[in-house]
């Protein structure tokens, strides 16, 4: 074996370390990318209940903003990614104050000071009825303290007035026949928001307790249908 062969083949031999090295360098820096953006800028989410329709529907994959709302710890930070203040009729993910592990999505209905009411399903905050578009009411019929329902029941049409404590938030649902929220279980603390729901990035008709079927079985049946059972028209759908 002459000696230029053998230069060809120590050359080829630098030439895929380094195309190695490359791609080594590439995956590991993607890598570190998609961390950081995960960890710090979106989160992805799934809703699992339709207490947000007809807003969000169950089956639905969310990418959440989790820089809209963080408080700017620089001034220089402030100034480069401007924050934006939480406003009544924002969607917000938090996370679920009875259980920390947990993460909720709900609609800000009134902020911190204001008082909030519901007489007979209508919204009152400070003493006004709230225009309230997104809303739905999927039961005609009011429950009332002259009815023989428990206490969940009537203060489903009819709750308050309270007042929201300083840091705090109260929250429903666009649902708001089949919700849980700040009726029944409080006010979210704003230091538990996580972020605001920016795009619907995939949308497929679950069965409505499809996130309580977490079995093998369950889960490769989620798989098949993912693709005939596709909402098509909601997907890249911005949130507001």
């Amino acid at each position: 074996m002459n000696a230029t062969v053998m230069d060809k083949r120590e050359d080829r031999k630098k030439k895929d370390k380094s195309l190695f090295r490359e791609y080594f360098e590439l995956i590991a820096e993607t890598a570190v990318f998609v961390f950081f953006v995960m960890t710090f800028v979106v989160q992805a989410f799934q809703i699992p209940t339709g207490s947000m329709e007809p807003t969000l529907l169950v089956g639905d994959f969310l990418l959440v903003n989790k820089l809209a709302y963080t408080r700017p710890v620089l001034p220089l930070e402030g100034a480069i990614l401007p924050r934006k203040p939480i406003e009544r009729g924002n969607i917000v993910v938090f996370k679920y104050p009875k259980d920390l592990t947990k993460d909720f999505v709900k609609r800000v209905i009134a902020l911190e000071g204001q008082t909030v009411e519901v007489k007979e399903k209508q919204v009152f905050v400070d003493g006004r009825p709230l225009e309230e578009p997104y809303k739905v009411h999927i039961d005609a019929h009011v429950n009332t303290k002259n009815d023989f329902y428990n206490y969940d029941d009537v203060i489903r049409d009819n709750y308050g007035p309270v007042t929201v404590p300083p840091g705090q938030l109260f929250v429903m649902g666009d649902n708001r026949d089949n919700s849980m929220d700040s009726r029944y279980w409080g006010f979210v603390p704003v230091d538990s928001i996580k972020g605001k729901p920016w795009v619907i990035y995939f949308s497929y008709k679950a069965e409505r307790d499809a996130w309580q079927k977490t079995g093998f079985r369950d889960r490769l049946k989620k798989l098949v249908s993912f693709i005939p059972k596709a909402r098509w028209s909601r997907m890249l759908r911005i949130i507001n």
